[in-house]
């Protein structure tokens, strides 16, 4: 793990963030290039975590060594604290003013670029995707809806749909001429409304008769419940679904 830096400029929202990398283990034993996958809620990943837990990346992508299925390049973006809702939120609404069109714009616009420009990426969009968990999700999912050039691949688990109705709308309306793949997932355990509303996102995203393009591999989880440990479990099988 490197820490990229612990008060990254993030001119868009005029605030600073904490960007940290997990390269894969053998990145300097050659010159290949990797795909990227940016995740958001930094603070919960790996390492010590948060008070809501861990989904322990670090020791996931281990395990996915030994199936050669490591060779992605993770970057992970701490959320802005009590600004998370608002800095995820892509519209006004009453839980706050969304911010997550700028932060979107920060991630496509500053980090991306710095990203490619320090490491041996592949740049392009059908090997660059976001992800996330709740709040997280729901931004990963507007990374694609906003940003169709430059996000092909979505990790988007126990999205929250339910603060933002327009998400529906708008994954009807999207279409984008190349290959996107979009991992849902949600627990049954989380409400009574978690799997209905992941199950409503996927018929929008696939409504369109041109969206042919679209893949989505949506994974129900009858014990699953709203916590960092579900998330990380669900994250070894969705990394090797999205890029292997």
């Amino acid at each position: 793990m490197e820490t990229v830096s612990e008060e990254f400029a993030v001119p868009q929202l005029g605030t600073t963030r904490r960007i940290r990398v997990l390269l894969p283990h053998d990145y300097d034993a050659g010159d290949a290039r990797y795909p990227v996958l940016y995740l958001n809620d930094g603070q919960n990943l790996f390492g010590e975590g948060s008070p809501f837990g861990n989904w322990t990346i670090d020791q996931k992508l281990a395990i996915l060594a030994h199936r050669h299925h490591h060779g992605v390049i993770v970057v992970a973006i701490d959320h802005g604290e009590e600004e998370r809702i608002a800095e995820y939120q892509p519209y006004n609404t009453r839980l706050a003013e969304g911010r997550g069109r700028a932060y979107l714009d920060f991630v496509v616009q500053t980090l991306k670029p710095f990203i490619d420009a320090r490491y041996r990426t592949r740049p392009e969009r059908a090997k660059t995707g976001m992800g996330g968990s709740s709040m997280g999700g729901l931004i990963s999912l507007y990374a694609a809806l906003l940003h169709p050039t430059v996000f092909g691949r979505l990790l988007i688990f126990s999205p929250a749909l339910w603060t933002t109705p327009k998400a529906y709308g708008d994954a009807l309306r999207f279409s984008c001429p190349e290959p996107v793949r979009a991992y849902l997932y949600g627990g049954e355990r989380e409400s009574r409304y978690m799997v209905p509303a992941i199950e409503r996102l996927q018929q929008s995203l696939l409504q369109k008769q041109d969206n042919k393009t679209v893949q989505i591999e949506m994974v129900v989880d009858p014990h699953g419940e709203h916590t960092e440990n579900r998330w990380g479990r669900e994250f070894p099988r969705a990394l090797e679904w999205l890029f292997f």
